[in-house]
C-alpha cells in the first residue's frame, strides 16, 4: 500500500513520458528496443544517414502503479546521422547524431491518468566510431562511443500525468559494440549510463540508472537476411527524489523477442524487432515492435 501509495503522489506530481519505453514513474526518454543487430558500426562507411524508426508499444498493466490502466503507443523517431571520414582521438572517427520523436497516447482507464500526444524531446550525440578490427575471413569487431544529451525540447504540462517532453535535462552516453563470432554469426550490445537533471517545475528529479540493448543474429542469406533474437534491460541504481527527499521504488524492466535484418542493398537495411517485458518494477509491463528503416546517401 506504501508503493502504491508514493507511485500515485509521483503521477500527481511529476509530469514524464517515454518515447522509447511509453511510460515511466520518473524516467525519461532512452533508448529502449530501438537499436539492436549489427550495432557496432553504420552498415555503409562515411557520409549521411537517414534512419526512421516506427514503435508500437502496447501495455494493461502498470506496475506498482495506477490500477485498471490501459494504453497504446505509437512513436516516429526521425534521425540524421554524419559518419565522417576524419580520425579525431585514438583512431576514431566523429560523427554526430540528432534525433526527434514524435508521440501519440490512447489512454483509458488510470483513475483520471492524462495523456498529451505530441512531439518529444531532442536528443543531440556526438560519438567516435573506429573502423572494424579485420581477420582472415572478414571483420572480427567493431565499436562506438556516443556521449548522448537530452534537450527538454518537447511539449509538456505539469498538470498532464503523460507527455511527449519531460521538461528536464539528462546524459545518456553509452558505448555499442558487435563481435564477430563467426563470419555469419554476431553479438551485439549498447550499453548506457543515464544522469539526469531535476524538473524545475515539479522539483523531482529521477533516480540515476544503467540500460542495455543485446542481440545476436545469424546470416541466413549472405549479404542479405539475418536472424536472431534482440532484447533490452533498464535497471535504476539510485533512487529519485523530490525537493530533495528520496522516494522509495526504482525502475527495472527485460524484454527479449525474436528479429531481423534485411540488407535490401548496401545502402538499405530494415530492421523489425519484437520484444515482450518481464520482471517489471516501477513501471509498465506490456509488449513492443519496432520497424527501423536506415538509408545511407
Amino acid at each position: 500500500m506504501k508503493k502504491f501509495l508514493v507511485a500515485v503522489s509521483v503521477l500527481a506530481f511529476v509530469a514524464v513520458v517515454l518515447p522509447a519505453s511509453c511510460w515511466s514513474y520518473g524516467q525519461p526518454s532512452v533508448n529502449l528496443g530501438f537499436t539492436s543487430f549489427v550495432d557496432g558500426g553504420p552498415p555503409a562507411g562515411p557520409g549521411v544517414y537517414f534512419q526512421q524508426y516506427i514503435q508500437y508499444y502496447t501495455t494493461d498493466k502498470f506496475v506498482d502503479g495506477p490500477p485498471a490502466a490501459e494504453m497504446d503507443v505509437w512513436v516516429s523517431l526521425t534521425q540524421l546521422l554524419y559518419q565522417s571520414s576524419q580520425e579525431l582521438l585514438l583512431g576514431g572517427k566523429w560523427g554526430i547524431n540528432a534525433m526527434l520523436p514524435l508521440v501519440n497516447y490512447d489512454l483509458k482507464g488510470g483513475s483520471g491518468l492524462s495523456a498529451d500526444s505530441g512531439i518529444g524531446d531532442l536528443l543531440v550525440g556526438p560519438y567516435l566510431q573506429w573502423d572494424p578490427i579485420m581477420g582472415a575471413n572478414g571483420p572480427l569487431f567493431m565499436q562506438r562511443i556516443e556521449l548522448q544529451l537530452i534537450f527538454p525540447t518537447g511539449e509538456y504540462d505539469d498538470k498532464i500525468a503523460i507527455n511527449a517532453g519531460s521538461n528536464h535535462f539528462s546524459f545518456n552516453p553509452y558505448w555499442a559494440a558487435t563481435a564477430f563470432l563467426t563470419p555469419q554469426w554476431t553479438a551485439s550490445w549498447r550499453l548506457h549510463y543515464l544522469w539526469n537533471d531535476e524538473n524545475n517545475d515539479t522539483k523531482f528529479k529521477a533516480g540515476q540508472a544503467v540500460h542495455a540493448n543485446f542481440s545476436t543474429a545469424y546470416e541466413i542469406i549472405p549479404r542479405q537476411l539475418r536472424l536472431g533474437i534482440n532484447g533490452y534491460w533498464f535497471r535504476q541504481i539510485t533512487d529519485s527524489k523530490i525537493n530533495g527527499n528520496d522516494i522509495p521504488g526504482r525502475e527495472k524492466v527485460l524484454a527479449v523477442g525474436p528479429g531481423l535484418v534485411w540488407h535490401v542493398n548496401q545502402k538499405q537495411h530494415l530492421f523489425i524487432n519484437a520484444y515482450k517485458e518481464s520482471g517489471v518494477k516501477q513501471r509498465t509491463k506490456g509488449e513492443r515492435l519496432t520497424l527501423r528503416y536506415v538509408h545511407h546517401f
